[in-house]
């Protein structure tokens, strides 16, 4: 290219003043903060949401399931374990609650077994009055019959949900355009200082 069509290129270049792209550059990333912050703090709602539930023992499913969909469809929403130990949602009171149901089954089927164990062991020594020979009976019908507490999987009341690293809402649109903005700003001031060399 001759001199002449260079300094036409760079009179062109430089009407895109850069005002024109650095004040939409700073409105749009304010916008994707300003997004990103709304995510976020609706997730810590609907996490709250979930917690609320738990402990009222609540629609806890409802709530998992508003909190799954915000994050997974959200940038800035993240659950997911990361540098924790602990994973970030763990429904403590429900798994309490499940806790104490396994006890109260425990207890009972063998409040029942021992009663069972009385009657058996009355029909095995009827002439047993004082009960020294239904005591050995007694000990080991009870612990042939006697119920164990199940283990309650804790895995199944803890969750992490991860968030993505793009979605198309406010916060994602507003990332594109100031990506675009920026990657536009840095080429114009990079092809008007590569022109004027050219032309000097």
């Amino acid at each position: 290219m001759n001199k002449k069509a260079l300094h036409h290129l760079l009179v062109r270049t430089k009407s895109i003043h850069v005002r024109y792209l650095l004040v939409p550059l700073i409105l749009s990333i304010l916008v994707c903060m300003v997004a990103l912050r709304a995510n976020n703090l609706r997730m810590v709602q609907l996490r709250e949401a979930v917690y609320v539930a738990d402990k009222a023992g609540g629609d806890i499913e409802t709530a998992l399931q508003g909190l799954r969909s915000h994050v997974h469809s959200h940038m800035n929403t993240g659950l997911a374990t990361g540098d924790s130990v602990y994973p970030p949602i763990q429904l403590k009171h429900t798994y309490q609650r499940l806790q104490q149901v396994e006890k109260d089954r425990v207890k009972k089927t063998n409040a029942q077994v021992y009663t069972a164990a009385q009657g058996y062991c009355e029909q095995q020594h009827p002439d047993s009055f004082s009960g020294s020979s239904r005591v050995p009976c007694i000990e080991q019908y009870v612990s042939e019959h006697n119920a164990q507490e199940r283990e309650v999987p804790s895995a199944m009341y803890k969750f992490d949900f991860v968030s993505p690293n793009w979605s198309p809402d406010t916060a994602g649109y507003s990332m594109v355009a100031s990506t675009i903005l920026f990657i536009t700003l840095v080429v114009r001031l990079v092809l008007v200082m590569i022109l004027k060399r050219l032309t000097s």
